[in-house]
């Protein structure tokens, strides 16, 4: 696990390659590295996992010395990968993956080595008979991989800061409609980023560079052509197993010392007893929680490491924890909005002071549906088929005005009286993005400034959704399910775990994103993974019942989430005044008579806007530390 950067020079221009990979020590305090040649640069901050040696360093260089490599993340099959060229009789310096990954390169060509992968990665390799830049991004979007195409040439890093770095004259301009579907989901999605400059490679994607300019982008692999499965319910459940083991066994490889994350939940729980069942020791665990018991998942945590027989290490978070934002935001390089961010960050912290690589949870829940919007828009869609969409208005009518009968004293609502009301109304997968949205694109239109609307022009945050909406045939859980898996899941959920995580100088690894087993689960009904009755992660909850303590399984999801509303009411109140109100750093975007209100309604108590104040912060935050051209 490493920091990369690079370039393919144009001109006569010289990137700071080693200001950058300085910029990048976090992710690999352990070695550096620089090549260069001609058009070509390359740097590379290295976290030894595997081949602890000189013989993992990098840029590393193929024997003919026709190829240069720079690679960050882990190829979990590369034993395997090995055994195929020792059959042909290849020779190593050293035991890397790195190594594995640059023959197999040589020998197969990009397309082709592709195919071959199963791991999270981001590499790039420089052809010096060629004269030109292949580069990668695994199939999930695990590993990022950002570029600019600059007058100067071509150049790519692990994170945006380095491309900075690289190049200070690099434009500093907002991506407008980047920050369009920032306030809508959160996050950017790739290809975009915060800068108009500066793009994404997005997961699952290759490209190619010649002369200083991208010459091809391309996808190499696509869930949609997955084969229905005609499994029974059991033999899933048999199989599924099977996979969840295979894939934590390609993840226990080590040369350093290895734990994992325990949350409390039900993925990362799995993932422990995986361990635990295949022999890991000792097996380390680590958790955090929060005084707020609302958040607080420690006795979950604890009640499954005293099950399993963990070494079991816990942590307390206070509100002082978004003192770490401003870092995080220099990190990220652009703005996210997830609040988890920051006990991301500290159970990273914490389970590096014990060990360099912890195995993790994440996927779970948008390869199994655990989340309950996917509950949610299977009745809508159901409902809408049938015609029955204008029976369930009126009937929802009938229930809000009940439950307010129910509950004298509080304040009374109206029909729509929540999201699932208001999508009603809504067709398509408009209804589903307004499930997930923070800002509304009514709640948009009345804060935006019109200088900002016209620099937006046509908002396209629906299209984005189409445009990865599966074909999943008719099974409806299983087309949101993909959709989740390429859009929520990559750009929010692994970009959050990657960049937090090699902060700290800490690797993560998931079982539940490796490729064969999402494959697997993509191949099943989606009534497996949501029964009929709404149960969430249903097929999950069957299949490994019996490795975690009795009716463990069905005790209410509470996510891995933080107090965010208390803290901005109390904690962030003096930040809030001062960025939003006194500085007015978004006032050019934002109406600042909008933004003062939802200040003084929610530090006052009157109202909570947490979900508008927390991207609000976020994003002037961003504006002021990377000195955004506003």
């Amino acid at each position: 696990m490493c920091g990369i950067v690079g370039a393919v020079v144009a001109g006569s221009g010289a990137p700071r390659l080693e200001e950058a990979v300085a910029s990048l020590h976090h992710r690999g305090p352990d070695d550096r590295g620089i090549w260069r040649e001609a058009e070509a640069q390359l740097g590379f901050a290295r976290l030894s996992i595997i081949d602890l040696s000189a013989s993992g360093h990098q840029p590393m260089a193929s024997p003919d010395g026709r190829y240069v490599i720079v690679f960050n993340g882990e190829i979990y099959n590369f034993p395997e990968l090995r055994s195929e060229l020792d059959a042909a009789r290849e020779s190593f310096c050293g035991h890397s993956d790195t190594e594995v990954l640059l023959r197999v390169f040589a020998r197969e060509g990009l397309e082709r080595t592709l195919a071959k992968l199963r791991g999270m990665f981001a590499f790039a390799v420089w052809d010096r008979q060629e004269r030109t830049l292949s580069l990668a991004r695994d199939r999930l979007g695990v590993k990022p991989l950002v570029y600019a195409e600059t007058a100067g040439g071509f150049i790519f890093a692990s994170e945006i800061q380095a491309l900075f770095a690289l190049d200070p004259a690099l434009s500093r301009d907002p991506d407008f409609r980047g920050l369009d579907h920032f306030l809508t989901f959160q996050y950017i999605p790739a290809p975009m980023s915060g800068f108009a400059a500066i793009r994404k490679l997005p997961p699952a994607h290759a490209m190619t560079v010649k002369n200083g300019r991208v010459l091809r982008i391309f996808r190499y692999w696509d869930l949609d052509r997955i084969e229905r499965s005609s499994l029974g319910f059991a033999e899933a459940c048999e199989g599924l197993r099977d996979q969840v083991l295979e894939a934590t066994r390609l993840r226990l490889v080590s040369d350093v010392p290895l734990g994992a994350f325990l949350s409390g939940g039900i993925d990362s729980s799995i993932t422990v007893a995986a361990m635990a069942r295949l022999g890991a020791s000792p097996l380390k665990t680590f958790s955090i929680g929060f005084e707020d018991e609302r958040f607080n998942e420690l006795p979950f945590a604890r009640e499954v490491a005293l099950h399993l027989g963990t070494d079991h290490r816990e942590m307390m978070v206070k509100a002082d924890a978004v003192s770490i934002m401003p870092k995080m935001i220099d990190h990220l390089g652009e703005p996210l909005a997830d609040n988890s961010v920051m006990p991301t960050f500290y159970v990273s912290q914490f389970a590096r002071t014990g060990v360099t690589v912890a195995l993790t949870g994440d996927g779970g829940d948008e390869v199994f549906a655990g989340y309950r919007r996917f509950y949610q828009i299977r009745r809508l869609e159901w409902l809408a088929k049938r015609g029955l969409l204008p029976l369930w208005r009126g009937l929802r009518r009938v229930t809000v005005a009940l439950e307010d009968r129910a509950r004298p004293g509080k304040r009374r609502r109206s029909f729509p009286a929540s999201r699932a009301d208001e999508m009603l109304t809504l067709q398509g997968l408009a209804r589903y993005k307004h499930l997930l949205a923070f800002f509304t694109d009514q709640e948009k239109a009345s804060v935006l400034t019109p200088e900002l609307r016209e620099r937006i022009g046509r908002s396209a945050t629906t299209d984005y959704l189409g445009a990865h909406f599966g074909r999943a045939g008719e099974d409806v859980l299983n087309r949101y399910l993909s959709l989740d898996l390429t859009t929520y899941l990559p750009e929010d959920i692994l970009f959050k775990v990657d960049i937090t995580s090699m902060a700290n100088s800490l690797e993560c690894r998931s079982p539940f994103l490796d490729h064969k087993l999402i494959e697997f689960a993509a191949s099943l009904p989606g009534r497996y993974k949501l029964s009929a009755a709404g149960r969430h992660k249903h097929i999950l909850k069957e299949a490994f019942a019996d490795w975690l303590p009795r009716g463990f399984m069905d005790r209410p999801k509470k996510g891995f989430s933080v107090p965010l509303s208390r803290w901005l009411k109390d904690d962030l109140a003096d930040v809030l005044r001062d960025s939003l109100v006194q500085k007015r750093t978004l006032a050019h975007w934002f109406r600042q008579d909008v933004v003062e209100r939802y200040v003084e309604e929610h530090v006052s108590g009157r109202a909570s806007h947490s979900t508008k104040l927390w991207p609000l912060l976020i994003l002037a935050t961003w504006v002021e530390r990377f000195r955004v051209n506003v």
